[in-house]
């Protein structure tokens, strides 16, 4: 196993590892422990009730963090015709169809986020080998096939803070939910909306326990586990 450095292991000292801590004192914690020479992602990851290889226990869906994620967000938009003008008038940063289609074939990715209008989805399936690995394919699912009408409220969306999340292999969920820099009530107002995002996405096969454990930590810093009840209750 490998062996955490010193600055680690002095934050660590901060934290009761057997301790369940509420959501708002994980935060205050994890914001104290972050020792990197960078503005940290903080982090949280859920342990799920439920079975990643079952088709009707698939939890999957999107939170909109009312406080944004703290990096840019240059939006991408696969449409045609009427499309166009919504997806300007929305302020997205890319617009297009074959020639942007053509674009990414030859290697352009300078974008975190994806949409395309229904009638522009055959064409784009043929990016999916490349757009998929990377989470950037546009998905029914994870809100990024737009009608043309609705394009300026889902950009707006994307670019405050849109956080996808589905349950990998092994049965967690995990999400960023904004920086070490963030105000101790943004990191909460966010994380209690990935909470709320979660519990509506409870597919119907789950039985028992739909959440099993949380913990939160910075990209670098210790792990912190969270009291699944309270942070149910306060997400309520």
């Amino acid at each position: 196993m490998a062996k955490h450095g010193k600055k680690y292991r002095e934050t660590s000292k901060l934290i009761e590892h057997s301790n369940y801590y509420s959501p708002d004192e994980a935060i205050e914690l994890a914001k104290k422990a972050a020792y990197a020479g960078f503005d940290e992602t903080v982090e949280v990851h859920l342990k799920m009730g439920v079975n990643p290889r079952s088709a009707d226990q698939q939890v999957r869906g999107v939170a909109l963090l009312p406080n944004g994620l703290g990096k840019q967000v240059r939006v991408l938009v696969f449409t045609q015709g009427e499309g166009v003008k919504k997806a300007e008038e929305g302020e997205a940063d890319y617009v297009g169809a074959e020639e942007i289609i053509q674009k990414i074939e030859d290697g352009w990715l300078e974008f975190e986020v994806s949409m395309a209008t229904p009638d522009m989805m055959a064409k784009v399936a043929k990016l999916g080998r490349i757009l998929g690995r990377r989470g950037l394919m546009p998905n029914p699912k994870s809100g990024t096939v737009v009608d043309a009408k609705d394009l300026p409220r889902a950009i707006k969306e994307a670019r405050k803070g849109r956080a996808e999340f589905r349950l990998d292999r092994t049965g967690i969920i995990h999400l960023p939910i904004g920086k070490v820099s963030f105000e101790k009530e943004k990191l909460l107002e966010n994380i209690l909306a990935v909470f709320e995002a979660i519990v509506k996405a409870k597919p119907s096969g789950a039985k028992g326990q739909y959440i099993k454990s949380i913990s939160l930590s910075s990209s670098m810093g210790p792990g912190l586990k969270v009291d699944v009840k309270s942070a149910l209750e306060r997400a309520a």
